[in-house]
């Protein structure tokens, strides 16, 4: 189709357009590169099923704002398709062969699936782009009083308006350029109702135009990508490439909150956490380019929600305008994200399940505290307590370890040293230990649990804090000290299965302990008490008061461990009423004390995250909160009186307790 002169300038135009991409290519290789760590490309082959139904299928993108992902999924499958129509056009124009044209019904398809692909592609890049100019939702820019690179909230706009340009030109004119070439062959293609349809429209037009117009058509529309392939490398469409590799490298975790870890007895170790860009891993480095600036992370952030300065998409975007304006890789990481904004952080784990391509934007942060706290000693004064609690007394509250047992006083509940063998192996935990409200649930679940005659044996005086809030709050040394010795005295106790009533506890010691070398079945109450009533072990008294009930899902239980079935089940089992937030289960919002917030005051902000958090659960009419978790317990109680609202919270195991025959 081409002539010798198109083709010769059209290799030229390819060639100055690679090498151009190639430079651009080879410095995001170099940033990433600066990360610590290196990629294992055999993940890549564990992963490929995982990979067809995220990459293939757009599934993470589904999973929030409807309207929006539909249009992505037609522009996105509409792309995909192209990667062969285009190849396909290629050998068109300099051999004049039509790729599958005449292969039967394999060909029939391929038009049918072109011809929808381009119709898809435009019409979904014009809604988006209708969305984003013209209709200008708050979803999809961030406060004034967000930091963000002063080149970010223009370069954003810019960016979307020249993807989107290019998609509209380049799909719009291989449309018409398709349209002529049928009205030169005189017919039209029933497998191609909306070309056929456009190229009705040429009839009568003399061939020379026609000729002319296929030509310039081509030079539109492939030329487009030709001229867009140096800016990609800059663009937010670079997601295109590293989302699926994103997908396919991750670092392999057994759960999102999962940190990594470090060894604190090597005392080569001279740099703790991430001071600057290259302290982070590659693979957090890589974020910001796979990161496509919707600002999902954002919508779910329960910091950002109740009007505090922490933006998890601008930490990401920030990322990638550091690199695209200055291309250094150690720059402070307090220069894209404000220390005010790293310590809002409830570590809930919402914006790394959120995001569509990947992203731990959560992890970065964490990475930081663990830098200002055990590098510059620089974290919130009101945490002091509960550090020096932990290395002191073994736990947050500063609660002798004699007083440990305080709580079962009066109760039948064996310790270890009474019950040297037992099924399971009950870990407290801290707060239902030693704080007032939090023993409630202890002494209800001990409850069951002799009704049910399981079994069991706690630690008592030997058991102390899984470090949760220590790790979360960067001070990595405390976590590192409590870690080895529970680890040491849970491998001496060999337990067959531990039950945790708090989902900080089985996520440490599930997820984190391993690293140590504690490798345990860890589970929490809810689905043990589930299991008890499977079993028929304990029956529920179904004719006490009607009770209507929310559960709101704690952020360790269902977003980080994926617990969200056995609470409800435990509810129903009781024969509760239930009602659901408009979030919930892994979209739960957060109760506000994940993330070491339990110790001190939040910052400021609009509202108070239990505050907004209770409002939600209040909206639905339920005249109990129902938790998992003893947080939760406290941060919803808190919230409840600062309401005035007499909306009862309690945790599941007091409602099953009460309910109990």
């Amino acid at each position: 189709m081409l002539t010798l002169v198109e083709k010769i300038l059209f290799v030229v135009a390819t060639l100055v357009s690679l090498y151009y991409t190639y430079r651009g290519v080879m410095k995001i290789v170099a940033h990433i590169s600066s990360g610590k760590g290196k990629a294992d490309w055999s993940l890549i082959w564990k992963r490929v099923g995982e990979l067809i139904v995220k990459v293939g299928l757009f599934q993470p993108v589904f999973r929030f704002r409807l309207w929006p992902s539909i249009l992505h999924g037609l522009i996105g499958w509409g792309f995909l398709s192209f990667l062969l129509i285009n190849l396909a056009d290629l050998i068109y124009a300099y051999t004049g062969f039509k790729l599958l044209e005449n292969t039967g019904l394999f060909g029939d398809v391929y038009r049918l699936i072109a011809d929808f692909a381009n119709v898809a592609i435009v019409g979904g890049i014009l809604a988006m782009a209708f969305r984003r100019f013209i209709l200008r939702p708050a979803t999809l820019s961030t406060r004034d009083t967000t930091l963000l690179h002063p080149k970010a909230r223009f370069g954003i706009l810019r960016d979307s308006a020249i993807v989107a340009t290019f998609i509209f030109i380049h799909n719009t004119m291989r449309f018409l350029g398709e349209s002529f070439n049928l009205a030169l062959a005189g017919h039209t293609d029933s497998w191609q109702p909306s070309i056929s349809a456009v190229a009705q429209l040429w009839a009568g037009v003399d061939a020379s135009v026609l000729i002319a117009g296929e030509h310039i058509a081509f030079w539109l529309s492939i030329g487009a990508v030709v001229a867009f392939l140096p800016y990609f490398p800059y663009s937010k469409h670079i997601h295109l490439f590293f989302a699926p590799l994103n997908f396919a490298l991750k670092p392999e975790r057994k759960s999102i909150g999962e940190l990594s870890y470090i060894n604190l007895d090597d005392q080569s170790i001279e740099q703790f956490g991430a001071a600057k860009m290259n302290d982070l891993g590659w693979e957090q480095i890589m974020d910001s380019y796979a990161c496509i600036m919707c600002f999902r992370c954002q919508e779910v952030c329960p910091a950002y929600n109740t009007g505090k300065l922490l933006s998890p998409a601008a930490l990401e975007i920030n990322k990638r305008y550091h690199f695209n304006n200055h291309g250094t890789t150690d720059v402070a990481m307090t220069e894209l994200i404000s220390e005010e904004a790293v310590w809002a952080c409830t570590s809930c784990g919402a914006c790394v399940d959120i995001c569509p391509v990947g992203n731990e934007p959560m992890r970065d942060i964490l990475d930081i505290r663990r830098n200002l706290s055990m590098m510059e000693s620089a974290f919130p004064k009101q945490l002091e307590t509960a550090f020096k609690g932990m290395e002191r007394n073994q736990n947050p509250w500063n609660v002798s370890q004699a007083d440990r047992m305080k709580w079962a006083e009066g109760m039948s509940v064996p310790t270890i040293e009474q019950n040297a063998e037992p099924e399971i192996l009950w870990w407290v935990g801290c707060a239902p230990a030693t704080d007032a409200r939090a023993q409630k649930t202890a002494q209800a679940f001990a409850k069951i649990l002799n009704t049910a005659g399981v079994n069991y044996a706690v630690l008592g005086k030997n058991e102390s804090c899984t470090g949760d809030s220590a790790r979360r709050a960067g001070r990595e040394d405390i976590f590192f000290g409590l870690a080895t010795q529970n680890v040491e005295i849970l491998n001496d106790v060999a337990p067959k299965r531990i039950v945790t009533t708090c989902p900080h506890c089985l996520h440490t010691i599930k997820n984190e302990y391993p690293a140590f070398g504690g490798n345990y079945q860890v589970i929490h109450h809810t689905q043990l008490i589930n299991e008890l009533v499977g079993a028929g072990k304990i029956s529920m008294n179904l004719e006490g008061d009607n009770m209507k009930v929310t559960f709101h899902d704690p952020c360790y239980l269902g977003r980080h461990n994926k617990i969200t079935d056995a609470p409800r089940d435990n509810l129903k089992s009781a024969g509760i009423e239930t009602v659901e937030m408009p979030r919930n289960g892994a979209k739960s919002f957060c109760c506000g004390a994940g993330g070491a917030q339990m110790w001190k005051e939040e910052e400021e902000g609009s509202a108070r995250v239990n505050e907004a958090r209770f409002a939600e659960a209040k909206s639905t009419g339920a005249d109990t909160v129902a938790v998992g978790c003893p947080f939760c317990l406290t941060m919803m109680t808190d919230a409840s009186k600062a309401d005035g609202d007499t909306m009862q919270v309690k945790d599941v195991a007091e409602i099953v307790a009460e309910r109990m025959k």
